[in-house]
């Protein structure tokens, strides 16, 4: 996967430096070729002898060095991806304002290729809120940050702000960047977090679905070459979906009317959201008020949209439902992979331990036509979206 690879590797000073070794040590065996570039700062960490022996390339430190002055800009376009590791705070925040004053940075500046960063600092100035701002502005940069790790840190405390590993920025760096794109010139559609169904101005009907699976989803869906429209009720978590077509809504029918909109041209569908049953069936104009001891609401049943999809489905979409269920799931998912006309439907159940609304992670097994099933571990989201983007290239575009 990283064999012919072309990769520039930014080296700042860091005590973190020393696990760069290992990092070009690890890229050149998987047949990268490796290009290291350190600030002036990061020779006092580690030696440009070695990495430009493991390397096998001249290590550039200066900018205004002849040969690295002509390259700087040249190196940028070169490059299939920038990784800088370790990340100093103080190259971050240079980084973020655009400042220019070393090599390293003005390759940056100029880069064409993707840039993957992986910081490296003591726990009080990763949660600084200048680090945690200077972090977002490069996000939304487009540039990918690699989460600090946990342990013992150079002041000798414990904490967030280890450098990741190299063995995980090797792998981070292979899934994120170098993965196959078998989706490519794929459309496809996602759903994801609650609906809101309004019982008078201020209040709501609604779930406690964060979005977070349906959102992971429509990324895993992108990393793969798709093209990707993601439709998201009222979640809170909607960043960093660069590239990605986004459709806000609010209630049901707002979900539905973007669903169909939009499913006709979709080769796959991937129904994550949780879209409530029932509705109001009157939304009051004004703020109802506390009088009675009893509220009665009369509910009516919403429009299903997995069903409405399936019934209009044609040959060669692939339809994609969720089941979050409390008992008897694996029945309501082979029901529902029946009565909806869908190719896929995921579980997930209420009573499984770290699965379902609020948590980070989830435990899911996909039931297909033709008694397929598929279980998989609990996993952090985007790994069991991995895992469901995994099972639909293997079943439908392998």
């Amino acid at each position: 996967m990283l064999k012919g690879k072309k990769i520039l590797l930014g080296i700042t000073g860091s005590i973190a430096a020393y696990k760069s070794v290992y990092i070009v040590r690890l890229l050149v065996k998987a047949g990268a070729t490796v290009k290291v570039i350190m600030t002036p700062s990061a020779k006092d960490f580690v030696s440009s002898l070695t990495l430009s022996t493991l390397s096998r390339q001249p290590v550039l430190t200066d900018l205004f060095d002849e040969k690295s002055w002509a390259n700087h800009v040249e190196l940028g376009r070169w490059a299939d991806l920038f990784l800088i590791a370790p990340l100093s705070c103080n190259t971050l925040a240079k980084m973020a304002h655009g400042q220019c004053d070393n090599l390293l940075l003005a390759i940056y500046l100029s880069a064409t290729c993707p840039v993957l960063l992986a910081p490296a600092m003591d726990e009080d100035m990763w949660q600084h809120p200048a680090t945690k701002a200077n972090c977002a502005t490069l996000v939304s940069f487009g540039n990918k940050i690699i989460p600090v790790e946990s342990g013992d840190l150079a002041s000798g405390l414990q904490g967030e702000g280890r450098m990741a590993e190299p063995e995980h920025i090797l792998d981070y760096l292979r899934t994120n960047f170098f993965l196959p794109r078998p989706l490519k010139g794929k459309k496809a559609m996602v759903t994801a977090g609650p609906t809101y169904e309004p019982i008078d101005p201020v209040r709501f009907i609604g779930n406690r679905s964060s979005g977070k699976m349906g959102i992971a989803i429509a990324k895993e869906l992108y990393d793969r070459g798709a093209e990707v429209t993601l439709i998201l009720g009222p979640a809170t978590s909607a960043s960093s979906l660069n590239g990605i077509s986004l459709i806000r809504v609010s209630t049901a029918e707002e979900m539905y009317k973007a669903c169909t909109g939009t499913f006709d041209h979709a080769d796959i569908a991937i129904m994550a959201a949780a879209v409530a049953d029932y509705a109001p069936e009157s939304v009051a104009k004004e703020k109802i008020k506390k009088k009675d001891a009893k509220l009665t609401l009369d509910l009516v049943r919403t429009k299903d949209i997995l069903k409405s999809l399936g019934e209009r489905k044609k040959t060669g979409q692939v339809l994609v439902g969720f089941a979050l269920e409390t008992n008897d799931g694996k029945k309501y998912a082979l029901d529902k992979l029946t009565d909806k006309n869908a190719d896929l439907i995921i579980l997930n159940s209420l009573k499984e331990e770290g699965a379902g609304f609020g948590y980070d992670t989830n435990t899911i097994t996909i039931f297909g036509k033709g008694g397929k099933e598929f279980s998989f571990d609990n996993k952090i989201k985007n790994e069991v979206a991995k895992d469901i983007v995994d099972t639909i290239i293997r079943l439908y575009y392998a």
